[in-house]
This record gives structure tokens, sequence and C-alpha cells, in this order.
């Protein structure tokens, strides 16, 4: 099947991955099973001007952290991957608003960058093949879950895409890449029913949207209300089929974890009795973490360690573990690793 990229961009699309983590070699040791990590340097190339909170190294200070972690790094795995194709892209997002992309795409001169007519959103003339090899990464990561290299994936990419409707980019996103990653699921491997939880501050319109009158997905949201970009209350709960298979709490300004995790508890695990998932999905933002850029959530490094926890325990009980993890915001980068080793801690226990 063709990439869905003019022979401008293949150079970009050529495997790239970071020295130290382009081994495929980790395996269970003292009884823990390895991560999957999906990084490729090639994000980096998306470049949406030296002002904007969407900086390439909000991930790769990530990377840094794990490539030098004694105790993490022997259970982490770093395959190559490509990037999703254009029919990859169709199972979530329109024709129209791809042909879109694409067009607008190729009117960026190199060395610039400009807003995205649909939304809130800057692209540079490496802007969509990066977003689109972001989206390959959640299917790369799919793949690894469900043939049981490990149970468990976390897709450190960039551009975010949860804010990415059908239709419009929007808030720094051009492609949805945990609905890419959702809907490969189904179609690949037949799962039935996939929980996606987000867990950044913002909601994920994009995401909601895609689904809400969908039943095979059921998509849980806790994020700060009020804030960007407005959307996800209480009383949004689905359409049609899928009425009563979206869950949105707000958590108040200031708050800390502890409002998602009474969540969890109290909503999202009753809710869970019934729905059963085979797969975990998890929209992975770290922008409630305290001191953020762009939100006003107190969110601990430790909390992120128990919100992993208890999304672990779904996936233990309904899903043979498996979960995929893909990060969204998150824009402090120094907080952004503290929050990933928290998160990778806790899910090796």
């Amino acid at each position: 099947m063709k990439r869905y990229f003019s022979p401008i961009v293949l150079s970009l699309l050529l495997p790239c991955m970071p020295e130290a983590a382009a081994q495929d070699g980790a395996t269970a040791i003292s009884g823990k099973t390895p991560i999957t990590m999906l990084y490729d340097t090639r994000f980096e190339a998306h470049d949406p001007g030296p002002e904007h909170p969407e900086q390439a190294r909000r991930v790769s200070a990530i990377v840094e952290r794990l490539q030098h972690h004694e105790s993490l790094q022997p259970f982490l795995r770093w395959p190559t991957f490509a990037a999703a194709t254009r029919a990859d892209l169709l199972r979530v997002h329109s024709a129209a608003y791809l042909d879109l992309l694409n067009a607008e795409q190729a009117r960026v001169p190199a060395g610039t960058h400009r807003p995205l007519s649909t939304g809130d959103t800057v692209i540079s003339q490496h802007s969509l093949a990066v977003a689109t090899l972001a989206s390959g990464a959640g299917m790369a990561g799919i793949d690894a879950v469900m043939s049981q290299p490990s149970p468990l994936a976390f897709a450190l990419v960039r551009p975010p895409g949860h804010h990415a409707t059908r239709d419009r980019g929007m808030g720094f996103c051009l492609t949805n890449h945990i609905a890419v990653a959702a809907r490969y699921a189904q179609q690949r491997y037949a799962i039935q029913r996939i929980l996606i939880v987000d867990i950044d501050v913002h909601h994920g319109n994009g995401t909601q949207e895609i689904f809400e009158a969908d039943n095979s997905v059921f998509y849980f949201s806790a994020h700060q209300h009020p804030l960007y970009p407005g959307s996800g209350r209480p009383s949004e709960q689905g359409v049609g089929a899928g009425l009563g298979y979206t869950m949105n709490v707000d958590v108040p300004p200031g708050s800390n974890e502890q409002v998602l995790l009474h969540a969890l508890d109290q909503q999202l695990v009753p809710a869970m009795q019934q729905f059963r998932p085979q797969l975990i999905l998890v929209s992975a933002g770290l922008d409630a973490h305290a001191g953020d850029r762009l939100g006003a959530l107190q969110y601990s490094d430790a909390g992120y360690g128990n919100i992993a926890i208890r999304i672990k325990q779904l996936a233990d009980a309904y899903a043979q573990g498996r979960m995929l993890w893909m990060l969204e915001g998150g824009y402090v980068p120094v907080q952004n690793a503290n929050a990933v080793e928290a998160i990778l801690t806790a899910l090796l226990r």
C-alpha cells in the first residue's frame, strides 16, 4: 500500500532511532515483563516555532532519562516502526480532512511555520509526516501488546493527538493517534471492547467525538474544568448506540490527583465490571502535573504512579494486562521525565 507522503519527505521516513535506544532486546528479568517503548528522533522535525510550548525537548528529555536509568532501562525494548498509511488514517479521519492537511502542508516553505486553517495548530515543513509517524507508533504499540513481546507499551510521540476530530486539527493536534490505534486494534485483532482512559489536563474532545456513537469503545476523561477546549461535561455520555459509553469527570483548578483516583475507583471501576474491556489505551497527558505551563492542576510524580497502578489493575482484571500508553500533553520537560519514570516504575511492580 502506498504511504501517505510525497517523495519530498521520504528521507524523513527512513529509520532514525536514537543511538542508545535502537535495540529491541529487553527480556523478562526477575519475573518482570518488559515494556515496549516507541520513540523516534524524527519526531523532532515538527517545529511549531521557538516560543511554542509543544517543543521537541518535552519528549526527548523523557528518552534521555530512560536511556540512563539503571533500574528501568533493562526492562525497556525500543523497536523501530513505520508511519501510518492513508488507509490507516481513514479509519478515523475523513478523506476531505486528509486532503486538506496534504494541501496546506505543501504550501509551507522550508524553515517556516504557519497556522493550520482548521484550528489552533501550527505546522512546519515536516509536521504531517511526523504526526503520521506518531500514529504509526500507536499501531506498533498495538502489535506489541497483542503479539505479546510485552503486554505493556508506551509511545513517546509528538505532536499530541486527542484534540483532532474526524474533520479538524486543533489544540496542537493533527491526527488522532489513540483513535487510529483503537481502530487498528479492532480491524487487525478483532478486539471488540476497548477502554480509552484520558488523563490529560484538557478534555480529549476529538477522541470523544470520534467514538461518541460507538458502544465498542468506552471513553473516560478526567480533566480540569474550566479549561480549553470547553467540552467534556459530565452530562456528555455519548449518543445513539454509544449512550452510556462516555464518562467525563470535572477536576477543579488546584486539585491534586486524588480527584482522578477517586473517579477511577468510584466511577470507572464499576462501569468496567459491565463493559469488561479487552484492551486499554491511555491518553497519557502529563500537563496535569503541578507547575505545568498550560494547566492549573497539582498532580505529583507519586500521583502518576498511583494512577498507573489503578489502570493496570483494570488491565490485569479484564484485558490480560494489555495496555498502550500514548503521550499527549505535558509542557515542562523535566516534569514529563519525572512522571514517565514514576509511571513505568509502577507498571513494572
